[in-house]
């Protein structure tokens, strides 16, 4: 009796997966435009084959940067590409490049990557919110 309401207990707290389709519909419920943030997801995906240049041009700045016990500011693409190396670890790239969709958190905040060593959002551009982008606007190493 014990193990049956042991692996009950287990089985409620178990975080459930969500299949790709259901992700989806997360996105698009809560930030709208999912078919961009899956474009970005892929893009992102592929520059993590370590190309700096390409991965710091899906992100938002100001970047912030959680890296080295310290949290940083990245102002700029180009700070993010000079500094590319000491601010995103290897085991964030290999994280990225493995993501699978059914395993994306999806929040009010964004989407998290990595088991959230990143995380991307969709920002408004104007004010009625009818233009807007994805981007990467948090990594914690």
């Amino acid at each position: 009796m014990r193990l049956a309401i042991a692996a009950l207990a287990l089985l409620i707290s178990s975080p459930a997966f969500a299949s790709e389709e259901q992700v989806y519909a997360d996105i698009e419920n809560i930030h709208g435009n999912a078919d961009g943030f899956f474009e970005l997801f892929s893009d992102v995906q592929q520059a993590s084959t370590y190309n700096p240049v390409d991965f710091a041009a899906f992100a938002i700045y100001p970047l912030t940067i959680n890296a080295n016990g310290e949290t940083y500011d990245i102002l700029s693409q180009q700070d993010f590409e000079d500094n590319f190396d000491t601010l995103v670890t290897q085991e964030t790239i290999d994280g990225v490049a493995s993501q699978d969709v059914d395993d994306l958190i999806v929040t009010s905040e964004g989407v998290g990557l990595a088991n959230g060593a990143m995380w991307i959002t969709n920002v408004c551009l104007d004010d009625s919110c009818a233009d807007t982008q994805w981007g990467i606007f948090s990594i914690n190493n």
